[in-house]
């Protein structure tokens, strides 16, 4: 039976991007069943809603768990995939998704093969990510699959009959940019099944800067959400530790010899703040909404 599949995309404040991500769906091989859009105002998504009638718009209060929840609830889907707003997906990865999810009923998470990542730097234009996806050469075997930690957030597809019979959400005590609700998330539902990577649904993601969470509050999360993680048990103690202390470090540098797409303080006093929060055992991840 042909799995029903849908594309979720949380969306805040570049309705730009979006409409180009969501113009690059258009060349799927295997269309989506159906795309849901949540976004929180009008701002966020332009004249899309006139434009594509085909699409699902959602609207909700600011805050990327609840906005997937949001989409999580809406869909009638078998498999939803997650998007990031700034992500473009190659034409196959529907199809290969679909295929793989077909032939592997015990995978409850799949991943696909993030060939550039612009969260990792100063980003990349949609341009760029265009012709990137143009250069890339698929696998020699488009269904191989590995197993994998988690799910990464920017193109994260989950089985909804997990999702459904266990009732496992994004979890909505991880404010605003959320940092690691998509390991979270993912590795809850991994207890009911297999995470996989796959090698041949395959994208660029272009880590746009416009409309991040300030620096203080992502340095804040960079600390206490793993902590939290840890403390829940989605996130091993022995990963959670060295994140924390990396980003620190990562952000000590950076205010040394900062980067033009890179607060230069606020990130470390965010991470330092939560390291003393952590001392005085108040950090919590709600704990940035205070600063």
């Amino acid at each position: 039976m042909t799995l029903r599949l849908a594309v979720g995309i949380a969306t805040r404040n570049r309705p730009g991007i979006l409409a180009e991500t969501i113009a690059e769906l258009a060349r799927q091989t295997r269309a989506p069943d159906a795309i849901l859009v949540c976004h929180v105002g009008p701002e966020d998504v332009g004249d899309l809603p006139a434009t594509r009638p085909d699409i699902v718009f959602l609207a909700t209060t600011p805050g990327l768990p609840r906005q997937r929840n949001a989409i999580l609830e809406a869909t009638d889907a078998d498999i939803l995939l997650f998007l990031d707003d700034d992500f473009l997906a190659a034409p196959e990865y529907l199809a290969v998704l679909e295929r793989v999810m077909e032939a592997r009923p015990d995978c409850v998470v799949a991943t696909g093969t993030v060939i550039a990542d612009g969260a990792k730097g100063p980003g990349i234009s949609v341009a760029q990510g265009r012709a990137l996806l143009a250069a890339d050469t698929p696998p020699a075997d488009p269904l191989a699959a590995a197993p994998h930690f988690n799910g990464y957030g920017c193109n994260m597809a989950v089985r909804m009959r997990v999702v459904r019979q266990t009732g496992i959400r994004v979890d909505e005590a991880l404010p605003l940019y959320a940092w690691y609700e998509d390991i979270d998330f993912t590795r809850a539902l991994g207890r009911h099944g297999a995470i996989l990577r796959l090698a041949g649904a395959r994208g660029v993601h272009l880590g746009v800067k416009q409309a991040r969470t300030p620096g203080l509050r992502l340095g804040y999360s960079q600390v206490a959400n793993p902590i939290y993680l840890a403390r829940k048990g989605t996130f091993p103690w022995s990963h959670a530790i060295p994140s924390a202390a990396r980003h620190t470090l990562i952000n000590a540098v950076r205010s040394l010899a900062p980067e033009p797409y890179v607060d230069r303080f606020g990130r470390l006093r965010g991470n330092l703040l939560a390291l003393w929060d952590l001392l005085r055992g108040r950090a919590a991840p709600a704990r940035v909404l205070e600063l």
